[in-house]
This record gives structure tokens, sequence and C-alpha cells, in this order.
């Protein structure tokens, strides 16, 4: 494993799939402001390499991928540091969101708070049997805030007041029954459930996907039809990249072999 930096392992392997490691945390991958500015600039630099396919944000500790924000440190703020420190989980959480290749979760053991916010900005989730989530902010005098705006659009409204008004811990089966987690994975299997997802996603068009990702992110901003004419565009732009022509044409030899 290589260190981007005290917080940041990266492993690379011959696909494109890069493994993000968020390391020195604590067992429980607790991040105070060094960890999320150190994750942060990690991000922002595997951002820039274009041989990239897609990423695996994971843990060092099988015991959370981000157990939350540190609560050590945020006892002691005031309003202008609260404001400081909210604003660089902000932009951690807003540098996975913006990633320009898929971003899988690998989520074993606790996610809650801060580290259900950066989960919720990665474009999938795999969890294991085992996970709990929550938001629990409000149980220690703080609502929950930024990528917390992401929850009603992923579980719908009543169950993301539940969880941030409640904090009512919530097991792996029903964050997957919600909509919260894209998929449970078999005691002992996060890892091959990781890997399926990966699978996946490389038998995909890596250009397609990359503007599939950038599509979706100005969808959930734009109103319907300026989503529907902004695509066309994009659809456009596609064929600059030869992808369509090579891939269209490669099934049709397919089909005509058969």
């Amino acid at each position: 494993m290589h260190m981007l930096n005290p917080y940041c392992g990266v492993d690379r392997d011959p696909r494109g799939v890069v493994r993000l490691t968020i390391c020195n945390a604590g067992s429980l991958n607790i991040l105070g402001s060094a960890g999320i500015n150190g994750v942060r600039e990690g991000l922002q630099v595997l951002a820039t390499e274009r041989h990239v396919r897609a990423l695996v944000l994971a843990g060092e500790s099988e015991k959370s991928l981000i157990g939350g924000a540190d609560i050590k440190e945020m006892a002691g703020l005031d309003q202008a540091s609260a404001e400081k420190f909210i604003t660089g989980l902000r932009d951690l959480c807003e540098a996975v969101r913006t990633f320009p290749e898929p971003v899988i979760a690998r989520l074993p053991g606790w996610c809650l708070g801060g580290g259900l916010e950066v989960a919720a900005s990665c474009d999938f989730r795999i969890a294991a049997h085992d996970a709990k989530f929550g938001m629990p902010e409000v149980r220690v005098g703080i609502p929950s805030v930024i990528h917390a705006a992401l929850l009603p659009r992923l579980i719908g409204w009543g169950r993301a007041r539940w969880l941030v008004m409640t904090a009512e811990i919530i097991d792996a089966a029903t964050a997957l029954a919600w909509g919260l987690v894209d998929v449970v994975a078999p005691e002992g299997g996060l890892d091959a459930a990781v890997e399926r997802t990966l699978g996946l996603l490389l038998e995909c068009a890596p250009e397609a996907l990359r503007a599939q990702k950038a599509l979706l992110r100005q969808w959930e901003e734009l109103p319907l039809k300026a989503s529907v004419d902004l695509s066309i565009d994009v659809f456009g732009q596609a064929f600059l990249t030869g992808e369509p022509q090579r891939l269209m044409q490669g099934f049709i030899d397919r089909k005509r072999q058969a």
C-alpha cells in the first residue's frame, strides 16, 4: 500500500481499480479535522488520474469505514470553529460525490453520522451482514447537516426524518430494505460483494460511465425538462470518444456470428 499522506493508503490493480484506505484514525476510523483534510486531499489527487476505472473507499479497521466525526474535537468548538470543521467535512463529501469515476463504499461494522454522510456521497454502498447505520447527532446537541441532505433522495423523506430525528441505529437488513445500501453481503463475503460490483462496472465503457455519473449528479439538481434537454448534448458527445462505434459494431459482429 502506497501512502499519499498519513490518512490515505492507496492500492492500485492492473484493471484501473483503486482502493483508498482511510488510515491512522483509530479502531473505529473516527475522523477529526486532520483526517478529514487528509482523505479529501487524497481523493483530489486520485481524481486527476485518468487511468482510474473505479474507486473503492475502505477503512483500515474492519469495525468501520468511518465511524463518525471526532466528538472529542467537536466538544471544544465554538460557532466559528464549528462552521470551519463542518465545512471541511462538506468538502470531503463533495470530493467523494464529484469523483469522476464510480465510488464504492465498503461498509463493515459501524457507519454513523459523518461516516454515513460520506457513504451517502458514494455511488454504491456495499454492507457487511452485521453493519449498523445511524445519524446520532441530535443526541449530542447538534443537527445532522451537509450531506445528510442526500438521505431524503436515497430513502425518502419519512425514513430520512426517522434517522435524523430519532437517532435510532438500524441494522443492515433494514438499511437494504430502505434503499440506504445497495447490497448486504453474507457473513465473510464483503470483499466478494465489492468485487462483484467492480466486475459489473468494469464491463461498462469507461467514458460512458464517467458521463453517466456526471449526468446523474446534474439530474439531482436540475428540473426535469432541463435534465432531459441536457442529456441530448451528452449523448452526442459520447460519439466523439469512439466507444459507441467500437462497442456497437462489436455487438453487431457477434450477433452475425451467432
